[in-house]
């Protein structure tokens, strides 16, 4: 008999699992997903023509709180776990609502999930959301293409918006963006590639994704699989680089699935170590020789540049960082704060005061944010509370350390500068070193 399964997800590795294990598989019946982390990603469906022809009429999607009531309803045997950047203690608090409720509790693994490419593959990812998987994935996307060799990244998935339009999307362009309707998460971490002259590809449907980037137009040499959140890959590596942060020491044995990666690493880029406290990179070494002795260390930095460093020298500054780092990723302290504090800002503005909106159910999910600002923008109406936040508060001028120009999106009434920040290898080996050993297998 079939069993009744539930994908418990964040509208992302769910959409996955369900793609690569359970869509053609006529041994299961996935009734449900249910979403959490993201905000308004429930009350929708896994649309009919992305779900295959065993679901004519698509897969509802609920709020993950109806998960108990939801076992019961559908008579469910199997919940599979499916999403990322979360403490051992979350999932098996999880993992008893489920039990409780009747239902077994199951997580799905690399062998039945991750997709085998024609082309070799380099997959960037990490301990914890804002370790700096972006600026690696640039760095070694800038050495590859100054070798003379055509890469094509693909992103981890954000598909927030209509779902069957999202199934394959290529951005070679800033103005796709636009006409992709992308989120300001989406354009984080894509436009970062775009503007350096690589095409990144993003969606729903990764194997479709797959052999559309290998085929692609402008050529493609290597497949860089730019992880999100800790997951682990959906594509088969050849080389597998795992970012780890410590100014979070610990995080990378305590949280699911970082600790997998950083297990499977071919490649540890301890970074930030020209901001973090020598005891805490200590404590990362430790645990990065603990459970993977073989992996080559690369220590790392990102320093950190800004545009016009009067904006924040002796002023009042709101401090802007990435959203998903702030939240599910639990930083206390990003590229923006380590501008205002290296630039001589006399003050960090507490946001929390003028907030409104979307934003200010952000502060009630993650009270823990603190005196930072979140750029939160999955819809309109959250870019238009970021806005009205932002002109609120009571600051002198605008630090922004996200990776896109917020002026883009929302107008900023007050004096602003953006933090920019790159990758940087100390000492050896080096990633150089490491990507020509790579070529030469």
């Amino acid at each position: 008999m079939k069993k009744n399964v539930i994908i418990i997800g964040a509208a992302g590795r769910d959409f996955h699992n369900f793609n690569t294990f359970y869509r053609n598989n006529p041994d299961f019946n996935v009734v449900a997903f249910t979403a959490a982390q993201i905000p308004d990603i429930d009350g929708r469906k896994y649309p009919a023509a992305l779900a295959g022809e065993l679901y004519p009429d698509g897969i509802p999607i609920f709020a993950q709180d109806e998960l108990p009531e939801l076992i019961k309803r559908y008579e469910v045997d199997i919940c599979n776990f499916a999403y990322s950047d979360v403490t051992y203690q979350h999932v098996m608090n999880l993992s008893s609502v489920v039990n409780a409720a009747g239902a077994n509790f199951f997580l799905l693994g690399p062998k039945d999930t991750m997709i085998k490419s024609t082309k070799p593959v380099i997959a960037v990812c990490a301990t914890r959301t804002g370790c700096g998987k972006s600026q690696t994935s640039r760095r070694i996307i800038e050495i590859l293409m100054e070798k003379g060799l055509k890469v094509v990244a693909i992103r981890h998935p954000m598909p927030y918006g209509d779902l069957v339009a999202q199934k394959v999307q290529r951005f070679a362009t800033v103005e796709d963006l636009a006409r992709q309707k992308c989120t300001i998460e989406e354009m984080e971490e894509y436009e970062p590639h775009i503007v350096r002259g690589n095409v990144i590809y993003a969606g729903v449907d990764y194997e479709a994704i797959l052999r559309a980037a290998e085929k692609d137009p402008g050529g493609c040499d290597i497949i860089l699989w730019d992880g999100g959140n800790n997951d682990f890959p959906f594509y088969q590596p050849d080389l597998m680089v795992t970012v780890a942060d410590p100014h979070r020491p610990g995080a990378e044995l305590n949280y699911y699935p970082g600790e997998v990666n950083l297990r499977i690493a071919d490649v540890v880029i301890l970074n930030k170590i020209d901001s973090a406290y020598p005891e805490n990179i200590r404590i990362v070494r430790d645990n990065i020789r603990k459970v993977n002795p073989t992996a080559l260390v690369v220590d790392a930095a990102s320093p950190i540049s800004v545009d016009d460093i009067s904006v924040i020298r002796g002023k009042r500054v709101l401090v802007i960082e990435d959203g998903p780092t702030l939240t599910h990723g639990e930083m206390k302290i990003g590229a923006g704060v380590v501008a205002a504090e290296k630039y001589g800002a006399a003050e960090l503005i507490d946001p929390r005061p003028y907030v409104v909106g979307k934003l200010a159910e952000t502060f009630e999910i993650y009270p823990n944010i603190g005196h930072l600002l979140p750029a939160m923008g999955y819809g309109d109406r959250q870019i238009k509370d970021l806005e009205e936040t932002i002109n609120n508060t009571d600051c002198d001028s605008v630090v922004i350390g996200t990776p896109i120009d917020l002026n883009r999106l929302v107008k900023i009434r007050k004096p602003n500068t953006r933090v920019y920040y790159d990758l940087q290898e100390i000492g050896q080996p080096d990633l150089d070193t490491i990507l020509d050993d790579f070529l030469k297998k």
